[in-house]
């Protein structure tokens, strides 16, 4: 096994390498974050009961939920809260490269290693699957896993998936996402750092969208893949009663609506919303089950930060917010106990969760929009906390993780999980 000391290569806020004792320390970190369920008897699956606590069944038979997207962000805060809160079991899907002689894995390789000692340490049977979710052939091997490993039945379903490419299983046509805002050019503020660390702030201009540009965007990143999966599930019978799935959204603040909610990524936010509440009448009718969205609240994660004006967004955020800014970890334990019914689930006009809400209270928006106004590269350490972002940002692989070592060697060459036992 091949040991390296590694230190933080970066292009912007891409890294080259990852760190797997930082990713290992860190997914402990989010395990321990946790809140820990009640010790009380619990209804599965979820909308049985409104009023039941959170709570891990024993022996190892909780619900069997399937993670799409499960090694990173909200989808790996989704993975760690259902073991822990829930107890879940069954499968984890994401698509993460394997170390080489010249590189690490991915980061999220090694966050899913260790969530993978974290399952099996708390008696949890769940698979971890790597590849193109996207594809009949992942759906193929997931429900046959449900069906020979799992009692053929599924009772969760959380679709947490961010990606810049999709092929349609059908015509086999590979559409791309973009980033543009619609109708016209969109000029923002952006904060960027250089190699010595050193903060700047800019405006960007990012040119509107053209052609099929949303059309494309929309078969990436909107509802199709999500309600394909449900299809194909519901085709082989393998959906519970009651079965219950949520796809993971984002809205944000109005500061940065232009380029996101308003743009290519928000015409596929607003398709993923409308899949919700279409399938939701048909899960409705089919298994007496739901499907919803879940909005969820702003933190750095790999995909956000490619986003103009996020970065500079999410700093000027926690600079207002503090420690009161919920991290993804929480947010998802609560989502857990509104679809398990440990606590009600409470929607918004439009049909979805909310997790967001301490964001986008009036005064919090006025104040981080007061501190956008006045960000410049020579005020923004003083409006932003940029030593909290700069961390989470060398945290997403591995780097600034309290606790590590980083001058010793480390194991790279660390395997995917086996799940043949």
């Amino acid at each position: 096994m091949s040991e390296r000391v590694l230190t933080p290569r970066n292009r912007g806020f891409l890294f080259l390498d990852s760190h797997p004792a930082g990713c290992r320390q860190l997914v402990a970190d989010m395990w321990q974050a946790c809140p820990a369920p009640a010790p009380a008897p619990v209804s599965t699956p979820a909308v049985a009961s409104a009023n039941a606590p959170a709570v891990v069944p024993e022996g190892g038979d909780g619900p069997v939920a399937l993670i799409i997207g499960s090694s990173a962000g909200y989808g790996l805060a989704a993975t760690l809260a259902g073991l822990k809160r829930v107890g879940i079991r069954g499968i984890a899907v994401s698509f993460e490269k394997a170390p080489t002689a010249r590189r690490t894995a991915t980061a999220g390789w090694y966050r899913t290693a260790a969530t993978a000692d974290l399952a099996r340490a708390a008696g949890r049977d769940l698979v971890f699957l790597n590849g193109d979710a996207f594809s009949d052939s992942m759906k193929d091997q997931v429900a046959d896993l449900i069906e020979q490993r799992f009692g053929g039945r599924l009772d969760y379903l959380i679709y947490s998936v961010a990606a810049p490419r999709r092929t349609d299983p059908d015509t086999g046509t590979t559409y791309s996402s973009v980033l543009k805002p619609i109708g016209r050019a969109n000029r923002t503020k952006t904060l960027s750092f250089d190699d010595e660390g050193v903060p700047e702030v800019r405006e960007v201009e990012t040119k509107p969208a053209e052609g099929d540009d949303v059309r494309q965007t929309v078969a990436v990143m909107g509802g199709a893949d999500w309600e394909r999966w449900i299809d194909h599930f519901a085709g082989r019978g393998l959906l519970a009663d009651r079965f219950t799935t949520a796809a993971l959204s984002y809205i944000g603040s109005p500061l940065t609506a232009a380029l996101y909610r308003q743009g290519t990524i928000g015409a596929a936010k607003a398709h993923l919303e409308a899949t919700a509440r279409t399938l939701d009448e048909r899960l409705g009718e089919l298994v007496g089950g739901r499907a919803v969205t879940s909005v969820n609240g702003a933190a750095v994660t790999q995909s956000s930060t490619a986003i103009p004006g996020i970065a500079l967004y999410t700093g000027l955020l926690r600079g207002v917010l503090g420690e009161g800014l919920v991290p993804p970890i929480h947010q998802l334990a609560t989502l857990w106990d509104q679809l398990t019914g440990a606590a009600p689930i409470v929607l918004d006009d439009e049909g979805r969760i909310r997790l967001d809400t301490f964001e986008l209270t009036d005064h919090v928006q006025a104040a981080v929009a007061e501190r956008w106004d006045d960000a410049t590269t020579q005020t923004i350490a003083e409006l932003a906390d940029l030593d909290w972002f700069r961390g989470e940002v060398r945290r997403l692989y591995g780097f600034s993780v309290p606790g590590i070592d980083y001058t010793a060697p480390v194991a790279t060459d660390l395997p995917w999980p086996d799940h043949t036992s």
